[in-house]
């Protein structure tokens, strides 16, 4: 009665106290938070420019998407963990490629810089040119280039970045894809076959790339067809079929 004042201002802390969840604690708020200050930050979140045409990242670097110095002590299975870790939170493709593996895709990548990549639809396929400029690969749907030429716009771009495959035997991979055209699962097929025709032992599947880049009038559609098929990848795109039988 004497500090109504003061009353009033023990009454609003009591109730805040009261409104706060079971479990709650200043000092576990407070841990919380500490640990998120000390823990490292290996990713640059929002750096990289969108300059190019159809939004994609213009001279993407790692160093614009990991803190390299930072994971340089990391061994290469710590690398790629963290790089999984990170990208399975994103709606995008990713990948960590074995140094060899990828040596060899650039390799061929050097003497066939295309190739034609067929992404199973619900009726038929669709017709992708897989295009590599630099490290980067651009993809492109065929009827895009058929009636634009040129200046057909990318719809999905590899990212491969081999600044640790000397060091620590992996080369670390991520994608842009222009979301009005394909989806994760579409984007990660076409990625399939990068490694199914480039890195392929098979010398049958591998002449392939090679009949499109220096024989093209002896190439078969359908030959593409044929080694996706044979491969299995992309059948998780097909729609289930249903059964006529009651």
């Amino acid at each position: 009665r004497s500090s109504p004042d003061v009353f009033e201002s023990r009454m609003e802390k009591r109730n805040e106290v009261k409104k706060q969840p079971v479990g709650y604690c200043k000092q576990g708020e407070f841990i919380k938070c500490m640990e998120e200050k000390a823990r490292p930050i290996y990713f640059a979140e929002g750096l990289g420019t969108k300059t190019s045409k159809g939004g994609f990242t213009k001279d993407k670097t790692l160093d614009s998407i990991l803190n390299v110095e930072m994971v340089k002590e990391k061994s290469a299975e710590e690398i790629k963990q963290i790089w999984n870790q990170y990208f399975s939170a994103k709606d995008t493709v990713y990948a960590v490629i074995p140094a060899e593996k990828f040596d060899l895709i650039w390799k061929r990548a050097q003497k066939c810089p295309s190739f034609l990549y067929a992404l199973p639809r619900k009726e038929g396929y669709e017709f992708f040119v897989g295009q590599w400029s630099g490290t980067e690969l651009h993809f492109t749907s065929l009827i895009n280039i058929q009636t634009q030429g040129e200046t057909a716009p990318s719809q999905l771009v590899l990212y491969h970045y081999p600044e640790l495959q000397e060091e620590k035997g992996i080369v670390l991979m991520t994608a842009e894809m222009d979301s009005k055209f394909l989806v994760v699962h579409e984007a990660q097929c076409l990625a399939n076959q990068v490694q199914l025709f480039y890195a392929t032992e098979r010398s049958e599947t591998y002449e392939l790339v090679e009949t499109f880049n220096h024989r093209s009038s002896e190439f078969k559609y359908m030959s593409v067809i044929a080694e996706l098929e044979q491969s299995g990848l992309g059948r998780e795109l097909r729609p289930a079929q249903v059964s006529d039988k009651s």
